[in-house]
């Protein structure tokens, strides 16, 4: 049976073959190719990949990025289509579907948006409730940096708090588009904002995310 995760994979994939490796990206400084180079490296460099979190493994993390971007843009995308080595912990499909589904959802969008012609992904409920569990699990840590309160509400009225303190800010919108918001993809998320002018404007300039 397929996964979120396997889904969102395949996705990217043709998002990233589709945009081509020179296309740009919502991650800044960051084309098609270095986007598709960071994804193989973080399932198959584990020894670089740690410097994503660590600085002291920063420079093997930069070493494996430039060898990896190096490569031809066509192994790039079949290395992400074939997915993490028989050994990687993403192999087994709980921890996978854990970890990448969320991280692929944002990255396909990351491509989406960037290009000049793109256009809203509907969701299925049951995608956008998966999402919106992972959110409420990952909301303190992706909003720990806020300089103001920040909630979370999804149409329905469901709410999770990602940061206390105030002033508050309520984001609103839909839990793809709140998934967005909160790792960093202010600018790109369809959501609507409620709060103080100013309170508002700090949150949408801040550096969100894990």
């Amino acid at each position: 049976m397929s996964t979120h995760a396997k889904r969102e994979r395949l996705l990217l994939a043709d998002l990233l073959e589709e945009a081509g490796a020179g296309a740009p990206t919502l991650c800044e400084g960051w084309t098609c190719r270095d986007l598709a180079a960071h994804v193989v490296v973080r399932e198959r460099r584990p020894d670089a990949a740690g410097g994503l979190l660590l600085n002291v493994l920063k420079a093997r993390l930069d070493q494996a990025m430039d060898e990896y971007t190096a490569k031809p843009y066509e192994e790039l995308l079949r290395l992400i289509r074939t997915g993490p080595p028989r050994m990687s912990v993403y192999a087994l499909k709980q921890i996978d579907e854990a970890a990448n589904a969320v991280e692929f959802f944002v990255h396909a969008e990351d491509v989406r948006r960037a290009q000049p012609d793109w256009s809203p992904r509907e969701l299925d409920p049951v995608f956008s409730d998966v999402l919106w569990s992972r959110l409420e699990k990952l909301a303190r840590l992706t909003g720990r940096r806020s300089p103001v309160g920040l909630v979370l509400r999804r149409p329905d009225g469901q709410t999770a708090v990602a940061h206390k303190g105030v002033p508050v800010v309520t984001v609103i919108g839909e839990p793809g588009e709140l998934t967005l918001f909160c790792f960093g993809r202010q600018a790109a998320a369809k959501v609507e904002l409620e709060g103080e002018e100013e309170a508002v404007a700090k949150l949408t300039a801040a550096k969100l995310g894990i």
